[in-house]
C-alpha cells in the first residue's frame, strides 16, 4: 500500500525513517499511538513483517520496554510516542536510560512545524520539548523536512552506540511526517571511531598493575562486554572482582575471585592498586577515600568520566574488552607471585556472605529464586527490599542476566524493564523482582504482557507499604509514620482479572514451587509474596571511610 499523498518515486518522511530503523537492525518498535504519528504509524503498517509494534497501556511503558530490550541485549532499542505530556510520560524511563548508559533511540511527534514553540495552544504543544529531550539524552534533533530524515535518524542510531552509549531522541512535526521527497537515502556513515590509549600508558599500568601486592578490580556496567577479557586479567594477577548494581555478570559470581561489595571495602582499605573498569567508581572515591599510596588505574571509553571526582594516576581511555586485552599481553611479564592473597580472599568472601546471610528473610528468597532461575536466566531488580539485599548478595552468573536500576533509581521500572527484556530475549527465561508499591507504578502493563504473551514472572512482595520509608521513618524519625502505609489489591485475583496467571507464595520454599510452575508458562505470571517487615541492609552500602580523601 503507497502512502497517502505519495507520488511514485518519491517517499515520505515516516517511510524513510521507518526504513532507516530497519536498515540498523531495529526489528521492535515500543509505541502508543496518537494523532500526531498517524502518518508515521500509517508507514509502519506495510513494514510490520520486518519492523513489530509493540503497543503498551502508557507511554511509560513504552519506554521501559525499549530500556530493558537495550539492556538484555547491549543493542539499540526504540520507542515512539506523542509530543507534549506523551513524551513528558517517558521521562523517567529515559533518564534511567541516560543513567544507565542503555542505547534507547526516542521517537516523537510534534505540532505543525510553523507552530512549534509559539503557545499558540496546539493539542500537547509544550515549551521547547527539543530542549527537553536535549538535556536528557546524548544527542537529539528534529526532522524538519523529508530530505533531512535519512540522515537525522542515521546520526541519531549512530551517536547512541559511539563511545560511552547513551540514549538519543528525534522529534517530527506532524506536518513533516507526511510530505515526500525523491533525494536518495544515503548509505548509514561509518561508526564514529574509538579511542585507544598509547602504548605508553598500557606498559605503564601493566608494570603497576604487575607490581601490586594487593590489586583489586572494580567493574561496571561499561564491563558488561568484556567478561572473558575481565576474567583473564583477574586470574593473571590473582586479583579480586567488585561488582555493585550495573557491574553484576562481568565476572560469574560463582569464580573464586569474585567478591561482593562488602567485602570489597575491606579490601580497599590495603588495595595498592585499583583498576577501575567501565565504571564511575562513585561510592569508592567518594565514600571509602583515597590517599597518596593508592594507584587508581581506569579503563574508560569516556573522557569525562576520567576526570569526574579524582585524577587517575594512569588513564586508559578506550574500549573495556580492547584495552583488557591489551594489558593481558603485557602484564604477565610483570607479574608478582602473591603467596597467601587467595587464601586471604576465600576467608574474607565466606565471612561477608555470612554476615548478609542474616539478612532474613530477603536472603532466603533470593537463595530460593536463584535456585529455580537457570544460569542464563535474567534477574530484573527493582526499588524493594529483595530487591536492595540483591545487589550485595544475589549470585549472578552471566554478563547481562542482571538488570538493575544504576544510580536513577526509578521506582516502577522493574516490570516492565522486564517485558522489553523478554521481548529481546524470548529464549531465556525472565524474573522480575518488585514490591507492593513499585509494581503499582506500571501495573497496567500486565494487559500488555497478556496481549502479547510474554512469559515474565512477576514476583510482588508485598508489606502493603514504601517500606523503605516507613522503616527509616520508625527507626530514624521516633516512629512519626507519615504517608507510607498502602491499601492493595488482592495480587492474585488481579493478575487473574488481566488473564495472567496469579499465586501466592508464603515463605520461600513456596516461592520455590510457584517460580518452578511460573517458568514453565508460555505467559505472563505473577507471585504474591505476603512479607512483613524487614531488616535494613543500609550497614552493607553505606560503608565508611577507610582511606583519607584528597581532592
Amino acid at each position: 500500500m503507497a502512502e497517502a499523498g505519495a507520488m511514485p518515486g518519491r517517499k515520505t518522511t515516516a517511510k524513510i525513517v521507518v526504513e532507516r530503523l530497519i536498515a540498523h537492525g531495529i526489528d521492535t518498535l515500543f509505541c502508543l499511538p496518537g494523532v500526531q504519528n498517524d502518518p508515521f504509524f500509517d508507514a509502519l503498517y506495510d513494514e510490520t513483517n520486518r519492523i513489530r509494534p509493540i503497543h503498551t497501556r502508557h507511554e511509560q511503558g513504552a519506554a521501559y520496554l525499549a530500556l530493558g530490550a537495550a539492556m538484555a541485549t547491549g543493542k539499540p532499542s526504540a520507542y515512539c510516542v506523542v509530543p507534549g505530556p506523551g513524551f513528558l510520560n517517558t521521562t523517567a524511563a529515559l533518564s534511567q536510560a541516560y543513567g544507565n548508559n542503555a542505547p534507547v533511540l526516542a521517537i516523537v511527534g510534534q505540532v505543525p512545524l510553523a507552530y512549534v514553540n509559539r503557545d499558540t495552544g496546539y493539542l500537547h504543544d509544550i515549551p521547547d520539548q527539543l530542549g527537553i529531550m536535549q538535556r536528557l539524552t546524548k544527542w537529539s534533533a528534529r526532522i524538519r523536512a523529508p530530505h533531512e530524515a535519512a540522515s537525522i535518524t542515521d546520526e541519531a542510531l549512530r551517536q547512541m552506540v559511539a563511545g560511552r552509549p547513551r540514549p538519543a531522541a528525534i522529534e517530527c512535526p506532524l506536518d513533516v511526517w507526511g510530505k515526500t521527497t525523491r533525494v536518495a537515502v544515503p548509505d548509514p556513515s561509518p561508526p564514529l571511531p574509538t579511542p585507544e590509549p598509547d602504548d605508553e600508558a598500557v606498559e605503564k599500568a601493566a608494570k603497576m598493575l604487575g607490581a601490586a601486592k594487593r590489586p583489586l578490580i572494580m567493574v561496571g556496567g561499561g564491563a558488561q562486554h568484556a567478561s572473558v577479557e575481565v576474567t583473564a586479567l583477574a586470574e593473571v594477577l590473582e586479583a579480586p572482582v567488585v561488582a555493585y548494581r550495573m557491574g553484576h555478570g562481568v565476572v560469574d559470581g560463582r569464580h573464586a575471585l569474585c567478591v561482593p561489595f562488602p567485602a570489597g571495602h575491606k579490601l580497599w582499605a590495603e588495595a595498592d592498586v585499583v583498576l577501575g573498569i567501565g565504571t564511575r567508581l562513585h561510592s569508592q572515591i567518594l565514600g571509602w577515600g583515597v590517599d597518596d599510596a593508592l594507584k587508581i588505574i581506569r579503563i574508560e571509553i569516556d573522557p569525562e568520566e576520567m576526570v569526574r571526582h579524582r585524577a587517575p594516576v594512569t588513564p586508559l581511555l578506550g574500549d573495556a574488552a580492547a584495552v583488557t586485552r591489551r594489558l593481558l599481553e603485557r602484564v604477565a611479564k610483570h607479574n608478582l607471585k602473591r603467596a597467601g592473597f587467595k587464601d586471604e580472599i576465600a576467608n574474607l568472601k565466606a565471612a561477608t556472605r555470612a554476615e548478609l546471610a542474616k539478612l532474613q528473610p530477603q536472603m532466603a528468597y533470593l537463595e530460593a529464586i536463584r535456585a529455580e532461575l537457570p544460569a542464563e536466566g535474567l534477574f530484573v531488580d527493582e526499588f524493594t527490599q529483595v530487591g536492595y539485599v540483591s545487589r550485595l548478595a544475589f549470585p549472578v552468573w552471566a554478563p547481562r542476566t542482571y538488570l538493575g536500576l544504576g544510580y536513577q533509581g526509578a521506582l516502577g521500572m522493574g516490570y516492565p524493564t522486564a517485558l522489553g527484556a523478554k521481548i529481546a530475549r524470548p529464549d531465556v527465561p525472565v524474573v522480575s523482582v518488585n514490591g507492593d508499591g513499585g509494581f503499582m507504578f506500571n501495573v497496567q502493563e500486565l494487559a500488555t504482557a497478556v496481549h502479547f504473551r510474554i512469559g515474565v514472572v512477576a514476583i510482588v512482595f508485598n508489606d502493603n507499604a514504601y517500606g523503605n520509608v516507613r522503616r527509616m521513618q520508625k527507626e530514624d524519625y521516633g516512629n512519626r509514620v507519615i504517608a507510607s502505609d498502602l491499601t492493595n489489591p488482592d495480587f492474585v485475583k488481579l493478575a487473574e482479572s488481566f488473564g495472567a496467571m496469579g499465586l501466592r507464595a508464603h515463605s520461600p520454599e513456596e516461592l520455590r514451587l510457584a517460580l518452578r510452575r511460573g517458568l514453565k508458562e508460555p505467559g505472563p505470571v505473577l507471585i504474591e509474596v505476603p512479607i512483613g517487615d524487614t531488616p535494613a541492609p543500609w550497614k552493607f552500602v553505606q560503608l565508611p571511610r577507610v582511606r583519607p580523601l584528597r581532592r
